[in-house]
């Protein structure tokens, strides 16, 4: 019994003894203290790059501008039963008042438009208008408190391999941030309704289903184009995204908020064929570039300055078109070789401009200036 008791004893002294040496080790040796201390400097000492803080700042300022927009739309069965489906998209908030701006891709055709705001509010929002030839969509919703709203900036300086920042809502992940640079300026694209968009910003950015409307930010965390398309084979971000410029998102804004309805200047004529050295040839035509008038529009600024339509219709291919009318070779000096150039001209223009166009007219080169008005609402 004694020599148990004496064993239990040394054991218990043994057990002790190395408690004591491991505490000792593990928390009162200098050499560990030492050690732990120097890795708390560490991570006391470890601080973000001035370009994460600057990603964190514009993040932290921007996100509570920008909104995620839902959508229901109605679709029918094969026994014409109405079936609503939901889409989603982003926005951003223009003013404290709550004017949203947003693809018009985005809310094309629903029925419902509904506002979700980073705080999880969500409204009921109106349309204002819509630019389908810009992809642009006014909103509103009635808020009774000041909204917080983006920095608007410019996109007539930019220049590529800047940084920008989205911000969006791709696949329903709300507030989602992503960086890049601008990768090439004065871009062309189709808008949904085939109208050409020019002067579009290219980013590699990456944008996704769900980013459409949401902004494009410079490194000072202001707005400068609204995310509108990507280039993808498969759907998803491949590094080549589309944005429009903030110059013209905020004249079309303007435009919305005062006049419920996009001001453009108007001609009055149809474009029936882009003379092409080809075509020249075929047509035994002097000039190998321009546009052919088709039709002029009666009381239209073409029709008072005298510019002629086609007067004889031909048959081309499944086309019936107009030819024989006046050829617009020049606008203002500058050569026009397709009906998608003269347009967007004439675009940049403003109601009461006055323009000049060369014309080849039978054997004639004629000088004729038209001064533009506003477009017609049915036009």
């Amino acid at each position: 019994m004694k020599a148990t008791r004496i064993l239990l004893t040394a054991i218990t002294a043994v057990l002790l003894l190395w408690s004591s040496l491991w505490i000792y080790e593990r928390y009162l040796s200098p050499d560990r203290n030492g050690a732990q201390e120097q890795v708390l400097a560490q991570r006391q000492n470890t601080q973000l790059m001035p370009d994460e803080k600057s990603s964190i700042q514009i993040y932290r300022n921007a996100n509570p501008s920008v909104v995620n927009i839902t959508t229901t739309v109605l679709n029918y069965d094969f026994f014409h039963n109405p079936i609503p489906s939901q889409g989603s998209g982003s926005g951003v908030i223009l003013t404290r008042d709550g004017y949203i701006l947003t693809n018009n891709h985005v809310i094309e055709g629903a029925k419902r438009l509904e506002v979700t705001l980073l705080s999880g509010r969500s409204f009921r929002a109106r349309l204002i208008g819509a630019d389908p030839s810009n992809d642009l969509a006014l909103l509103k919703i009635a808020h009774t408190e000041d909204l917080p709203f983006i920095n608007l900036g410019v996109s007539d300086a930019l220049q590529v391999g800047q940084n920008v920042y989205a911000i969006g809502n791709p696949f329903g992940l709300n507030s989602t941030l992503t960086t890049g640079v601008i990768s090439s300026l004065n871009r062309t694209l189709r808008a949904p309704n085939g109208r050409l968009m020019e002067n579009i910003i290219q980013t590699d950015a990456a944008i996704n289903p769900g980013n459409s409307g949401g902004p494009l930010l410079d490194s000072a965390g202001n707005l400068i184009g609204i995310n509108t398309a990507i280039f993808s084979p498969t759907g998803s971000n491949a590094g080549i995204g589309f944005a429009i410029p903030v110059n013209r998102a905020k004249k079309v804004a303007d435009d919305l908020i005062q006049y419920g309805r996009v001001i453009r200047p108007y001609l009055g004529a149809t474009f029936s064929l882009e003379v092409t050295p080809r075509v020249a040839k075929a047509l035994d035509l002097p000039v190998s570039q321009g546009v052919m008038i088709g039709e002029v529009y009666p009381n239209s600024p073409a029709q008072k300055a005298g510019l002629q339509g086609g007067q004889q219709k031909v048959l081309v291919g499944n086309r019936e078109i107009d030819l024989g009318g006046d050829i617009i070779l020049e606008i203002d000096n500058h050569p026009v070789t397709s009906a998608d150039e003269m347009i967007s001209t004439i675009e940049s223009k403003e109601p009461g401009d006055k323009v000049t166009l060369k014309v080849f007219r039978r054997g004639d080169l004629l000088n004729i200036n038209v001064v533009l008005k506003e477009r017609p609402e049915n036009l």
